[in-house]
């Protein structure tokens, strides 16, 4: 059986469908499973253990060159592309993203039977020859899980198998050691990036809590993310020491990261969804989008909301954002303080069972 996935993007919408995968790959042992995957999240699905091949689209490339007129070198790629697309006759083809680029490419793979949500959003609807309901009340996970249902598929509880390298946990130890992070040493993650400015917390309010956790808690403090102003304004404004560890890692290096990390306070971002997918307690803001939609999946995870009546409003604009500024630097800091000794008295306790 030949099986093709599409979840092209982006990074939290490929880890949810990490459960997805797990419970095809337990049905279908001997399937040969492919996934297509734009460049930006491809890292984590390479040499994936439940994977036979990755297809990465460079679509974002392709359209930046196409726009500077550079049209040969793009048009080949894109062909190749296609070819290898269309290199195996798939049995069946599941559109997890639901979007007119995505539900275009099971078109063109040409697989037999194609499965996605009854939806037109886009015209994505058109090109499946079958189709289940999408109840977006519930968790994405949850959601892409219900493919696996309409396949008669018991998917049992969810696995997010991200592949964890010697290499890679060695270089984490290696970077932080270099910063003055000793091995096993505990630590707090800061995630303070997210690409709609409507999610982000004030700068400000990310390094005074910084300061708050060193000095207060001990902790050594890691600053996440891509390398960007945003992130190294919260290090330059914060009066304790920092770590800024932006744009250092790739995906599945951060994922050993937050491996180490004792939690991971961020907005609602890719990384959030790292964090939690490996077992890493996670502190989450949210503001314009909903937690029961995309929050941090799984147990042991505090989410942090406003009250206002005008959420969620999923708007990537607006002039106040008063729903991130109603959650202040004491109440993110109480949340870690109480997801800490949380975490010690289940530690505690599970040596006290030993």
């Amino acid at each position: 059986m030949n099986l093709l996935i599409v979840k092209l993007s982006a990074i939290g919408d490929v880890i949810h469908t990490l459960p997805s995968l797990a419970a095809l790959r337990r049905h279908f042992p001997a399937a040969h499973i492919t996934w297509v995957v734009e460049e930006a999240a491809s890292d984590l699905l390479t040499d994936h253990p439940h994977l036979d091949r990755v297809l990465i689209s460079h679509r974002r490339r392709w359209q930046d060159d196409l726009k500077r007129g550079r049209v040969r070198q793009p048009l080949r790629a894109i062909a190749a592309f296609l070819g290898d697309l269309r290199s195996r006759p798939y049995d069946l083809v599941i559109d997890f993203h639901g979007l007119f680029k995505s539900a275009l490419l099971v078109g063109l793979s040409g697989g037999r039977r194609k499965l996605g949500y009854d939806s037109l959003q886009e015209g994505s609807g058109l090109f499946y020859t079958e189709k289940i309901p999408e109840d977006l009340t519930r968790h994405a996970v949850d959601r892409y899980l219900d493919f696996a249902r309409h396949l008669g598929i018991e998917p049992g509880k969810a696995e997010f198998l991200i592949p964890d390298t010697a290499d890679q946990r060695g270089r984490i130890d290696s970077l932080l050691q270099g910063l003055g992070i000793a091995p096993r040493e505990r630590f707090i993650a800061l995630s303070p990036v997210a690409f709609w400015e409507t999610k982000l917390w004030e700068e400000a309010r990310f390094s005074r809590l910084g300061d708050r956790i060193r000095r207060e808690l001990g902790l050594p403090v890691v600053l996440t993310d891509g390398a960007c102003d945003y992130t190294a304004r919260i290090a330059r404004g914060m009066t304790e020491a920092a770590v800024n560890l932006g744009g250092r890692t790739t995906l599945r290096e951060l994922a050993a990261l937050y491996r180490r990390a004792a939690l991971l306070v961020t907005t609602d971002s890719g990384p959030m969804h790292l964090a939690a997918a490996v077992g890493c307690p996670v502190v989450a803001l949210f503001g314009p989008t909903d937690p029961r939609r995309t929050g941090p999946y799984g147990p042991g995870h505090t989410v942090l909301e406003s009250p206002v009546d005008c959420r969620p409003c999923f708007r990537k604009t607006c002039e106040t954002r008063q729903c991130m500024r109603d959650i202040t630097v004491d109440a993110v800091f109480e949340a870690v303080r109480e997801k800490l000794t949380d975490r010690r008295q289940k530690m505690h306790a599970e040596k006290t069972l030993e």
